[in-house]
């Protein structure tokens, strides 16, 4: 089972922001994934975070997967397969259906302090996205 470690952050809300993802896979290796999105707020960084992580592993035909976040709003989501507030209902449709590409899938809330590698990875995708509308401005 291949382990994936997911986190979203933003500078502000909503503000410049990243994703960060940890891939621990079965022989011990790990993956390491940061990347900078647009501006936009936590919640949504969440869920993209969540999103790009499962086609990561659908791209490398990872058929057990068992998804880590710090993120209680996202692991509620796809538990119940439900959100509140429509601006999510579009990144829950999107994570049902990539569910069906894996054999065995799981998502399960940790702690932010089971999470601090993933965080890292988001927080400096957060400063990618800075330096880049910096640079375009």
């Amino acid at each position: 089972m291949i382990e994936v470690y997911i986190d979203g952050a933003s500078a502000g809300n909503p503000g410049p922001s990243g994703i960060g993802i940890l891939i621990k896979l079965e022989r011990g290796q790990t993956e390491e994934i940061a990347l900078p999105l647009g501006s936009t707020t936590n919640h949504h960084a969440e869920f993209q975070a969540l999103i790009t992580a499962m086609h990561i592993c659908i791209d490398k035909h990872y058929q057990a997967i068992s998804v880590r976040t710090d993120s209680q709003l996202v692991e509620r989501a796809v538990e119940k397969e439900y959100v509140k507030n429509k601006s999510f209902q579009a990144y829950l449709d999107e994570v049902l259906k990539l569910k069906s590409h894996f054999s065995l899938f799981f998502i399960k809330w940790i702690p932010s302090a089971e999470n601090k590698k993933a965080d890292h990875l988001a927080r400096s995708a957060i400063q990618k996205a800075i330096q880049q509308q910096k640079r375009r401005e």
